[in-house]
């Protein structure tokens, strides 16, 4: 009886159809492919896995922060307080490598500046865990002379970190025994990044887990673990290093490793299929560094106009653009400063939506076959 009715049905549905009063084949093939959808965006809403990937010092950890910032409600309390160490050692380790670097490159200080040196250097300041208050005078002499600030602008012949005058300006602030550190110390300062560390953050009912692992050489092995189930792959790029060694080997020109480094990267099998998003990050140091020093120095082949933001950003996005082997492989490029919450933010709601359209587009072709 049951076999009969469901015959009774079908046989009603075809009548249908011919008499154009039920859903044309058009109108069925559309809702199934709406339901796909839906479908996929159910899946989509469990997780989007996002990898960054990058060369030491390019920024990866300071975008994983800016997630936490923008989408976990920052940092607590405690945490802030967590990152005091590591202020204080960034701190003194900038001071010590000014002071090094005036001995390499023959630049005189004062003999106050000399006596300074040594206090710095002691080996009970080797790893701080309060900022002890007979350090604060010293570095401040040492910050004030003209030897010390003429090896800072020199600062593309030896390493140093980004955050040196951020944090040797503000030593009062820093040095007191009531500092809190605010965000924008969080964001400039440095910690290597060793094996891999992860933000999970929802953005309405899809939820990413953004994956950041070290960029150093030494950290790299470890990178195959993370590649599979990965969603998009979001490459970093310190735009401003073009001029810098590696911290590594103090020999290979940062730019040259990152531009090895993407197109194996994106080139590899794992990521065929992967959205590829390319991040020019550091745009407020290479805009103040193109008025000083030529993109010439590290590509002989630049013939944009010297000191020309807009000619160095096409040039540089050219460059990278050019070592993608797949036709059909679509890489999405931003440039953004991600020490910034908002440049951040923006960027990220467009990374978010192409990554999205990108998944539902593939996972309805692969549908389709």
């Amino acid at each position: 009886a049951q076999t009969s009715k469901q015959e009774v049905r079908r046989k009603r549905r075809a009548v249908q159809e011919v008499m154009g009063c039920g859903p044309s084949a058009e109108q069925k093939r559309s809702d199934e492919i709406s339901r796909d959808l839906n479908d996929q965006k159910e899946q989509l809403d469990n997780e989007i896995k996002l990898l960054l990937l990058g060369a030491g010092e390019s920024g990866k950890s300071t975008i994983a922060k800016q997630m936490k910032i923008i989408h976990l409600n920052g940092f607590t309390g405690d945490e802030r307080t967590a990152y005091k160490v590591a202020i204080f050692n960034n701190t003194i380790s900038c001071i010590r490598s000014l002071v090094r670097a005036t001995v390499d490159l023959g630049i005189e200080i004062s003999a106050e500046s000399q006596q300074a040196s040594e206090t710095i250097r002691a080996p009970e300041f080797e790893m701080l865990h309060t900022f002890p208050p007979e350090l604060v005078q010293p570095i401040k002499t040492l910050w004030a002379d003209p030897g010390i600030k003429q090896a800072f602008a020199r600062a593309s012949e030896f390493q140093l970190l980004d955050c040196a005058q951020h944090f040797l300006d503000d030593l009062d602030r820093i040095s007191n025994s009531e500092f809190v550190p605010t965000v924008q110390d969080i964001l400039a300062c440095r910690t290597k990044t060793t094996g891999v560390s992860e933000v999970q953050f929802g953005v309405g009912t899809t939820r990413f887990r953004l994956v950041d692992v070290g960029g150093q050489r030494s950290e790299r092995k470890k990178w195959m673990s993370c590649f599979p189930d990965v969603t998009a792959v979001m490459f970093v790029v310190a735009m401003s290093e073009y001029d810098l060694k590696l911290y590594e080997d103090n020999t290979t020109n940062r730019m040259f490793e990152s531009l090895k480094l993407f197109k194996e990267i994106c080139n590899n099998k794992y990521f065929s299929d992967t959205a590829m998003i390319l991040f020019f990050n550091k745009t407020d140091i290479f805009k103040q560094k193109l008025e000083k020093v030529d993109l010439g120095v590290c590509f002989p082949d630049y013939k944009g106009k010297p000191g020309d933001y807009e000619d160095a950003c096409q040039f540089l996005q050219d460059k990278f653009l050019s070592l993608n082997e797949n036709p059909s492989k679509r890489v999405y490029v931003h440039f953004t400063c991600a020490t910034d919450t908002q440049s951040v933010s923006v960027v990220f709601d467009a990374c978010k939506d192409i990554v999205i359209q990108d998944l539902l587009q593939h996972r309805h072709a692969g549908g389709a076959g």
